[in-house]
């Protein structure tokens, strides 16, 4: 114990004299949470279109005004069909919206009225938003215009109701889902080169002389920057939690546990990456292309994992980073759901005893291959 105890103070000493260390434990989460709070909107707040109105009924005119009033949309009132097409080629507006000059007689005579929406497909979430918004909008007008007296009544009213995230405000999952990916890149990033830093210094040699053994060098790497990374940690959840006020429903104690089990597999990532590379410049690159991509891409973040192709369905599975956002999703907007927990817990866990299994395994103890 006094061995471990005096590495790991040596440890602490080198993160205290080296800043690159405090950088990626609390600059980079600081400039990764203000990236995603503020320059990543998956929310599609407004959409320009334009308005060609061919019907001159004082009631469509206040269709025409609606389109105006949504927080949806910024609409552009036009006669001239050819100024809007090239607008919308330009991509000066997303969508044009044709209403035809008997649109007002086919309502008063019970019989279906077509609007004409023409969308820029070459964006296909922004055309797939604005067919809805205008669908909505048109139903809303519908159903306060003298024309609703003139419809056949609803069979089904739906009344829609939203759980967990009511505000349907998109930052409630990015910014823990962020946390997620900050958290890789800083378990791997941090131990990604220490050992590799060892072996470019020289002082692994003066370690290999000494009567450390293999357990006390691998122990005395986890410990500090585990130390490093969970406080890392605090410091994200106190910015998401308490400086952009996102909604917490779950348990701290839950959160900081499996927290602890994601570190532990970040670390156990890196650390493998750096007893088997030994170059500080190797390992920061296979760290980021192995920890840093897959997290962002392969871990249903941004893209549902769903809608992948089936063979990364099935290596997203063996993702950390997978379990924790769902995990820490569901944290943050439903509360602790055992079963949620308890199977990102388990996966953690064996994965974490593997990777430290395998870091203890390809430590080298020797100055020299035979």
């Amino acid at each position: 114990m006094k061995i471990l105890h005096a590495l790991v103070k040596k440890e602490i000493l080198q993160i205290i004299r080296d800043p690159s260390s405090v950088i990626i434990a609390f600059i980079l989460p600081l400039i990764s949470i203000f990236i995603y709070m503020y320059g990543i909107n998956l929310d599609f707040v407004t959409v320009n279109i334009g308005v060609k109105n061919d019907d001159n009924s004082p009631e469509i005119s206040q269709l025409v005004n609606s389109f105006g009033c949504s927080k949806y949309i910024n609409s552009e009132v036009s006669d001239n069909m050819l100024d809007l097409s090239q607008k919308l080629i330009r991509s000066k507006i997303k969508g044009i919206v044709v209403i035809p000059n008997d649109f007002s007689n086919r309502l008063e005579q019970k019989q279906s009225a077509d609007l004409m929406v023409i969308t820029d497909g070459s964006e296909v979430n922004t055309a797939t938003y604005l067919q809805n918004y205008i669908l909505q909008i048109s139903n809303q007008w519908l159903a306060t215009s003298k024309y609703s007296q003139l419809m056949s009544p609803q069979i089904v009213n739906p009344q829609v109701r939203t759980w967990y995230n009511q505000d349907s405000n998109g930052y409630y999952f990015i910014l823990p889902g962020s946390i997620a990916i900050t958290m890789t890149l800083i378990g791997i990033l941090l131990t990604a080169l220490v050992v590799a830093r060892e072996w470019e210094r020289g002082t692994m040699e003066s370690l290999l002389s000494s009567n450390v053994t293999r357990m006390h060098i691998v122990l005395g790497k986890y410990i500090p920057y585990f130390i490093l990374g969970m406080l890392s940690m605090i410091f994200n959840m106190i910015l998401c939690i308490g400086i952009f006020q996102v909604p917490f429903h779950g348990n701290y104690l839950v959160l900081t546990f499996v927290s602890a089990l994601f570190l532990f597999t970040s670390m156990g990532i890196g650390l493998l990456i750096s007893t088997k590379l030994k170059n500080q410049f190797f390992a920061s690159q296979i760290s980021i292309g192995i920890g840093f991509l897959p997290a962002l891409l392969l871990s249903g973040l941004v893209f549902p994992i769903s809608s992948m192709p089936e063979i990364l369905q099935h290596i997203t599975r063996v993702l950390p980073p997978r379990y924790y956002i769902t995990f820490i999703e569901s944290e943050f907007m439903a509360g602790t759901i055992p079963s949620v927990a308890i199977k990102s817990s388990i996966f953690l866990l064996i994965l974490g005893i593997i990777l430290f299994i395998a870091v203890y395994k390809n430590t080298d103890m020797r100055l020299t291959h035979d």
